[in-house]
């Protein structure tokens, strides 16, 4: 009877972490450039000693949803969005290089362009110090210039360029912190080839209807597998009291 429980409860344990899953791809659906993930559960044998006859539920991520999100034009300057592959290089938290295709871009109180999230853009010498001006460009391959303050409108000031890489994607692999990296640990290198669509934001690619009907199925398979449990428990008195009455 324990094996009907623990099957019944490997299944609902790894049904709640596919609902996290799904639920964290929702919670993210209006997060501009947000890469979904996705998720597979498969049965796995338990081995060890006498015969393999357990099968347990397991989880996991098999990888990331890399169809791109709509474009929406905005028309605000630092609005950027990708015109085809490629990624914007960050800074994460921890300080390392990491990867994303959020283009929602502002100037912070130190004068550093960051995403929309507050992670530093990286250019070709590091994070990117924007200095007093009365106006920011970023043209279609990156480049940043500025109108210094009191200057003519033709007296343009290059700054720095975006750093944009396009490595291969079964080479990325998705952090905690939502920001894709190397899986060999390294930095990609910029590729001058990537196009930029200024005063445009590209969209999460988590489909809304696609997750609500996931969401619905998660919770009926994980009610299901509460009343296997329940049953079991009621099978086990059942037969507890036929061996008492025996």
């Amino acid at each position: 009877m324990d094996r009907v429980i623990y099957v019944a409860m490997s299944g609902a344990k790894e049904t709640l972490l596919a609902h996290a899953a799904n639920t964290n791809n929702l919670a993210n659906a209006s997060t501009p450039g947000f890469v979904a993930d996705l998720q597979q559960a498969r049965s796995v044998p338990v081995f060890g000693d006498g015969m393999p006859t357990r099968v347990y539920a397991l989880t996991e991520r098999t990888g990331l949803e890399f169809q791109r999100g709509a474009l929406v034009h905005t028309g605000r300057d630092l609005d950027v969005a990708m015109n085809g592959d490629g990624w914007f290089s960050v800074q994460s938290r921890d300080g390392s290089e990491a990867y994303s295709r959020r283009g929602d871009f502002k100037v912070d109180i130190n004068g550093m362009l960051t995403t929309g999230n507050g992670l530093p853009l990286l250019g070709n010498g590091g994070p990117i110090a924007i200095p007093p001006a009365e106006s920011l460009f970023i043209a279609s391959d990156g480049t940043i210039s500025i109108k210094p303050v009191g200057q003519a409108a033709n007296e343009l000031a290059v700054i720095d360029r975006i750093k944009m890489v396009n490595p291969p994607l079964d080479q990325l692999d998705k952090g905690s912190d939502g920001l894709l990296r190397l899986r060999s640990g390294e930095t990609a290198d910029a590729d001058a080839a990537i196009e930029l669509v200024t005063g445009t934001i590209e969209s999460s690619n988590v489909n809304i209807v696609d997750s609500m009907v996931d969401m619905i199925e998660l919770s009926r398979r994980f009610e299901l597998q509460v009343k296997v449990m329940s049953k079991s428990e009621k099978m086990e008195e059942s037969s507890t009291s036929i061996l008492k009455i025996g």
